[in-house]
This record gives structure tokens, C-alpha cells and sequence, in this order.
């Protein structure tokens, strides 16, 4: 880590607010790249492992943010964001903030007005790995907004991991966030209940996984859904190699097995619910992933 201070892009001073274990990774990766890196925490003492290593450490967040042009925030939430950088006064005028704490759109949105109104040009960010992974060239981080904000100062997000611009829209960067962190958690709770499932008859973890993650994701699902997402967008589900009726009637026994098993069955029963639907929107004498048209709409509360 280094604090001299360059006029190149690849190594332009940055600012990090935000001190927990994601904002030390941000803080020492943009360090170890050449970067004259100012911090600011509320706990000071979370520094000193930067400071050591040739960070500066601002006294307040006016200070911190007046030290570089882009100020990258690491903070629990938008509305922390705001309780912070409300002390910066006049500081925010001219300076870009980069935000990569996580919400929703409606926030990211009110993030760009609040930001603007003080003369801060802004970019709403999601940071797709874990702390170890900041740095990788290969670890994504997604951005949304003024695309001449985000091409200015690239090189700068590239030496926290690979940037990845979603467009104009400023909340494009939390709703893709959400959407792949549905993915995880949905793909996951698959995996763990159809391996309680399995397990239900003695049958280890380890060799499930082989045949479900090595073969059965890989060249089954994988497969079938890089060939048919363009389908998604054309709104075409042919049924002609299987429908949603005999979905239903495959989701029907597997809610039937886990209760037999004496596996909790919420999830299989949920989906179960799910292609019901489809079959009631019209949809009984298409494929699978006519479910797609369900998910597009507003759940209905009763």
C-alpha cells in the first residue's frame, strides 16, 4: 500500500468510508494498486491496520471526502449513507460517491436526488463476492448510472475487481444484486432440501453431490436453460417434449415423497402451487418455464 499521490488513472487517489470487513478488503486491495487511499470510520482504531500500511486516516468524513475525487462507500445501508455524509457539508460538491452497499431500487433511485441536490455526481454498485475475493480481476462488481461518471474513474473501480457497467439507470445494480442473490438462495435451498430428501434414506451428502452438482446441474439444468432464455423473452414455451401438466404431476410426487420421507415439504408444495397457477393463467399445455409468466406478476394478497 502506498499513499503517494499520482495524477494517473490507474492509481488516483480514492477515498473509503466504511471500515467493516468488506470496506478494509476495498480499502487495502485499492492500497496495494497504487492508490493514495484516505479512510474514515466511526471507530477509528479499525484503521490502524491501513494506516500502517501507508493509508491516511481523515479525522472526519468532510476531510476524508475532500481528499480524492471518488469517495467509494462501504456502509450498512442507504440510510446510513446518508446519517454519514450528511456532515460533509460542502465537500460533496464536485465529487463522485460510489455506493455499494446493498437495498433496493426505490433507495438506489432517492440516493441519486439526495446526491445530486449537494453536487455529487453518483454510481449505485453491488459487490458480487466475499471480502477474500476483492482484488481478483475475475471477482464482479456491478455499477449503474452516468455511464461518463463510470468511464471516468474505471480504472479506479477495475483495482477492486472487474466492472461491470448495467446501464444508465441508477438502480439497475441493486435489482441485478437482488435477482442473482434470489438465484443463490433459491438454488441452494434446492440443493440442501433435495439432499435432505436423499439423505432421508441414509444416503451421504458427499455422494449425492456428485451426481447432483457434477452431472445433473451442469448438463441438465445448465444446459436447458443457456438453450431456452432467449424463449423468455419471446414469451415462447413449446410443449412439445413435455408440459406443464406432467410438471405438476412430477411436483405432485415429490411433495408426496417428503412427506412420506418425513422431509419438510413447504418448498416442493410451494411449487406445486406455482405451475397450478400457470395451469389457471392457460399456460397446462406448455413447458416448464411458462412458470416465468407467474413470476412476472404481483402476488396477490388476500
Amino acid at each position: 500500500m502506498t499513499n503517494q499521490q499520482s495524477t494517473s488513472p490507474q492509481h488516483a487517489p480514492v477515498t473509503v468510508l466504511g471500515l467493516g470487513p468488506m470496506g478494509l478488503a476495498l480499502a487495502e486491495t485499492l492500497g496495494d494498486h497504487g492508490h493514495a487511499t484516505t479512510v474514515w470510520n466511526r471507530t477509528p482504531e479499525k484503521a490502524d491496520s491501513l494506516v500502517a500500511k501507508g493509508a491516511r486516516r481523515a479525522r472526519t468524513v468532510a476531510d476524508a471526502v475532500s481528499a480524492s475525487p471518488v469517495t467509494i462507500l462501504c456502509l450498512k445501508d442507504y440510510t446510513t449513507m446518508y446519517a454519514v455524509l450528511e456532515s460533509a457539508d460542502d465537500a460533496l460538491e464536485g465529487r463522485v460517491l460510489v455506493n455499494l452497499n446493498s437495498g433496493t431500487p426505490n433507495e438506489a433511485h432517492a440516493a441519486v436526488t439526495w446526491a445530486t441536490s449537494r453536487g455529487a455526481a453518483y454510481l449505485d454498485g453491488a459487490i458480487m463476492v466475499p471480502p477474500p475475493l476483492v482484488g481478483h480481476p475475475e471477482s464482479v462488481f456491478l455499477y449503474s448510472g452516468p455511464q461518463d461518471v463510470f468511464d471516468e474513474h474505471r480504472a479506479t473501480l477495475a483495482s477492486m475487481g472487474n466492472p461491470r457497467y448495467l446501464g444508465s439507470d441508477p438502480s439497475l445494480a441493486v435489482l441485478y444484486n437482488a435477482a442473482l442473490l434470489d438465484l443463490m438462495y433459491a438454488t441452494i435451498n434446492g440443493f440442501l432440501h433435495a439432499t435432505a430428501l436423499v439423505g432421508s434414506a441414509n444416503v451421504s451428502a458427499a455422494t449425492f453431490a456428485d451426481l447432483a452438482l457434477n452431472w445433473f446441474m451442469p448438463s441438465v439444468v445448465d444446459s436447458t436453460l443457456t438453450e431456452q432464455a432467449p424463449d423468455l423473452d419471446k414469451g415462447n414455451y413449446p410443449g412439445d417434449v413435455g408440459t406443464m401438466e406432467m410438471n405438476l404431476n412430477a411436483l405432485e410426487h415429490i411433495t408426496r415423497t417428503c412427506v412420506e420421507q418425513g422431509v419438510h415439504s413447504d418448498q416442493p408444495r410451494l411449487m406445486k402451487e406455482i405451475a397450478e397457477q400457470a395451469i389457471a393463467d392457460g399456460y397446462g399445455g406448455k413447458n416448464y418455464l411458462a412458470v416465468f409468466e407467474v413470476f412476472k406478476k404481483a402476488t396477490q394478497v388476500s
